[in-house]
């Protein structure tokens, strides 16, 4: 999956944008922290990145720049070189792109073949792997200048319009009120994720003007600037269209939760994990389960816990940071940061205190009580 620059290939380098407040989110926690699966919103995209192998990834903060700062820095992978610039003040995704170009060294500006720049939004932890990688991939065989991530919708209402020229190039991106009634026809939306030849972006971005009823600067307007200067702008599909979806409140949180959290249970049990009512088991992305595991209905695995083949979890327990051993037996029960040894048993309705430590083949009743 790697697509690290080879002598034949260009660099790859990548910006995420997450200086966004996310008002509609109606929260003191700046938008990209929100968790789901018990990780960050922005880390899961970061984490989609990974895999690419990009040179260096910068990231554009802005509201609480700080505390994004720290926990991404925290948080994310030590194999991502990771940069960070503020937008000071929210004019637009355009201008958040211009102010991340200050994150990259002079010579990704001066060299004429230095590679492509994939930009995406810190509100989309659905996007996978596969499709990041088949953009830059279509991206490079069709020699474009841009390329724009792009879905298909049966109701494209609401959504940006990818306008083509006669010729079938993509020339432009309209929004709703801009479309003649032909253009609300097309089915063929916009996401916010794009792949950009480096050396053409800041050029174009320098030609697109705040002459709009918001009054910024936006990333959309450098497509019809490019087409206009006569370079080849070209799209790629996604499968879909989920994967691009941006997380804007907090319903739309709780579906990408959701979905998110089908994949991981998917995952696991494509793994050898037995979950009896899938539906109704929640991991976190950093749960450890081994093979033979079985989860039953209302079972909540957090944080770091692992556990071992051949134990029956539930129903209805929640572990939190825990280390359960092999061939254990819990059920209804409550337990943080507890060690739980092999062959071992939990009654129901017991409640294990952090750092609790129980031996091999031990039995635990109520409370904790032998």
């Amino acid at each position: 999956m790697s697509l690290r620059t080879r002598p034949d290939r260009r660099l790859l380098s990548a910006v995420v944008l997450a200086a966004g407040e996310g008002t509609r989110m109606r929260s003191r926690t700046p938008k990209p922290l929100h968790r789901l699966c018990g990780r960050p919103m922005i880390l899961h995209v970061l984490d989609a990145l990974e895999a690419l192998e990009p040179d260096r990834v910068v990231v554009v903060v802005g509201h609480g720049a700080n505390e994004v700062i720290k926990i991404v820095q925290a948080e994310a992978s030590p194999r991502l070189t990771l940069e960070f610039v503020e937008q000071l003040e929210p004019r637009g995704t355009g201008d958040a792109v211009a102010v991340s170009l200050t994150g990259f060294p002079d010579s990704y500006s001066s060299d004429s073949d230095e590679g492509d720049l994939m930009i995406l939004p810190g509100d989309t932890p659905l996007v996978r792997t596969a499709t990041l990688a088949r953009l830059v991939g279509e991206h490079r065989a069709q020699d474009a200048a841009a390329t724009v991530l792009t879905a298909r919708l049966e109701d494209p209402f609401g959504y940006s319009r990818i306008v083509r020229s006669k010729d079938g190039r993509v020339a432009r991106i309209l929004d709703d009120p801009d479309c003649t009634p032909e253009e609300l026809d097309i089915d063929e939306v916009a996401t916010q994720i794009y792949c950009f030849r480096h050396g053409v972006l800041a050029p174009a971005l320098r030609r697109v003007s705040p002459d709009n009823s918001l009054g910024e600067y936006f990333l959309t307007d450098t497509i019809a600037v490019l087409h206009g200067a006569g370079y080849k702008v070209t799209t790629s599909i996604v499968g879909d269209a989920v994967e691009a979806a941006g997380v804007n409140d907090r319903s739309q949180l709780a579906a990408a939760e959701a979905e998110l959290r089908a994949r991981v249970n998917e995952r696991w049990m494509r793994l050898g994990v037995t979950m009896v009512d899938a539906e109704a088991v929640y991991l976190d992305v950093s749960v450890e389960l081994a093979k033979d595991v079985t989860l039953w209905p209302g079972v909540i695995l957090q944080g770091k816990t692992r556990v071992g083949a051949g134990s029956v979890i539930g129903p209805a327990c929640h572990l939190v940071d825990c280390d359960i051993g092999a061939g254990v037996r819990m059920e209804h029960c409550v337990a943080e940061r507890a060690v739980v040894g092999d062959h071992a048993m939990v009654a129901a309705f017991s409640v294990l205190a952090p750092g609790s430590r129980i031996v091999a083949g031990e039995r635990v009743g109520p409370l904790g009580a032998p």
